[in-house]
């Protein structure tokens, strides 16, 4: 589908500025629920006496894991019974798991409330993502998208360093309980100001989930920048189970992980903002296949410089950031590409995209941060490797046609 412009917005009660602000509120519970707790994995992995050196990030994994099949049924909960409700619930599960986290008695408790709170979590992701897709399409859509971003991305720049706080005032089980608070205030936000968005309910049926499955997963485009993204957003996921033990054991910096990461995410969200200026200008195609390629070729000479001269933290650290701001120009715009075609389901659809590029990303992001070995070889070879791979999905869903502003693929 050509990368159309339209009206942002429409049929919206609330302004832009508090709608995006709710959105990247929500948005940041996936991003809160993850990087809050960054600097407490070594404090954690200790008090539950863990074996395996790598066994703490399993609190990261199984948050993710937990965000991502279950939003293969809130999409059509969403297209049946509105945004708003299922946005609401996931809110109440949300607080709730977070506050049972802190109470954990044993790793593997901690793990299946962990696991929950993911559930709940997808449940207000396939709710916003959907609220948004009903008010937009198309480059604008992509606007909203990437300003929504540009907030969201807000959370990781400040979440370890909020961490760091919580853990030295009060200890390592309140970084749970900051998700608690977040969520009740959250909920109370939208409970007061969000109207609802669904234009018309879909039955829920068999038949119709079937349909709306089969639509999403036969649509070129669609489908193609489902698994582009999926596979590209490993890499993501990866670093950020794996980020404490590089930033610490690999190059003795962790004094100040909270800064570090907080540049990091801070690249990304200038990236962010800029997308929201110049996509509608020059289209998610452009804009996105571009980022991609500089992906892979930032990835590739940090990892050649690696082998062959060291680890040396700048030099590692200015072309990671460089990686990371990728991101940041490809998110949005993948979304916006896959999601463009499935106005009328777009809470399935949402849902399908959100699985692949959370399940699939997580499962990938566990692989490669799992073969850490103290380097970060693993890490960079998995970022070159998984580019490329994206790279080539995008060449066969545009035909070999790159950067162009095309015409509807089925």
């Amino acid at each position: 589908m050509s990368d159309t412009t339209t009206s942002p917005f429409s049929g919206l009660s609330i302004g832009p500025r508090e709608f995006v602000a709710m959105m990247a509120a929500i948005f940041g519970l996936q991003a809160l629920g993850i990087d809050i707790m960054l600097p407490a994995l070594e404090t954690i992995g200790t008090h539950y006496a863990l074996e395996n050196e790598n066994g703490q990030q399993l609190i990261v994994i199984a948050f993710v894991l937990g965000f991502g099949f279950p939003q293969l049924i809130w999409g059509p909960v969403a297209d049946r019974y509105g945004r708003k409700i299922l946005l609401q619930a996931s809110l109440v599960g949300y607080a709730i798991f977070g506050t049972l986290c802190m109470f954990a008695p044993s790793f593997e408790w901690l793990l299946a409330f962990r696991l929950l709170q993911g559930i709940s979590c997808s449940g207000t992701r396939v709710s916003a993502g959907a609220i948004i897709r009903d008010v937009s399409a198309g480059r604008a859509m992509a606007r909203i998208m990437s300003l929504v971003y540009t907030v969201f991305m807000v959370v990781p720049i400040i979440a370890p360093a909020i961490g760091t706080v919580v853990i030295a005032w009060f200890g390592w089980r309140w970084t749970f309980g900051v998700l608690g608070i977040f969520a009740v205030v959250v909920f109370m936000w939208c409970g007061a100001r969000l109207p609802a968005t669904m234009r018309e309910p879909r039955p829920i049926n068999v038949a119709s989930i079937v349909d709306a499955f089969r639509r999403v997963l036969s649509n070129r485009v669609s489908f193609g920048y489902m698994c582009a993204s999926g596979i590209i957003f490993g890499a993501l996921f990866a670093f950020i189970a794996a980020s404490e033990q590089v930033f610490d054991e690999v190059f003795g910096r962790f004094d100040l992980f909270w800064a570090y990461f907080a540049g990091i995410a801070g690249g990304l969200a200038v990236m962010n903002y800029l997308n929201s200026r110049i996509v509608e200008r020059f289209g998610m195609r452009r804009i996105s296949h571009l980022m991609v390629m500089i992906f892979i070729a930032a990835a590739a000479v940090n990892l050649l410089y690696t082998v062959m001269g060291g680890e040396s933290f700048w030099v590692f650290y200015a072309l990671f950031i460089i990686s990371f701001a990728c991101f940041g120009m490809m998110g949005a715009n993948f979304a916006s590409l896959a999601l463009e075609p499935m106005g009328d389901i777009a809470g399935t659809a949402n849902a399908v995209y959100g699985f692949f590029t959370s399940t699939g990303a997580s499962l990938i992001g566990l692989f490669i941060a799992q073969q850490f070995d103290g380097t970060v070889r693993p890490i960079l070879l998995g970022y070159v490797g998984l580019g490329v791979t994206s790279l080539l999905i995008i060449l066969v869903t545009e035909r070999g046609k790159l950067f162009e502003v095309g015409e509807k693929h089925r």
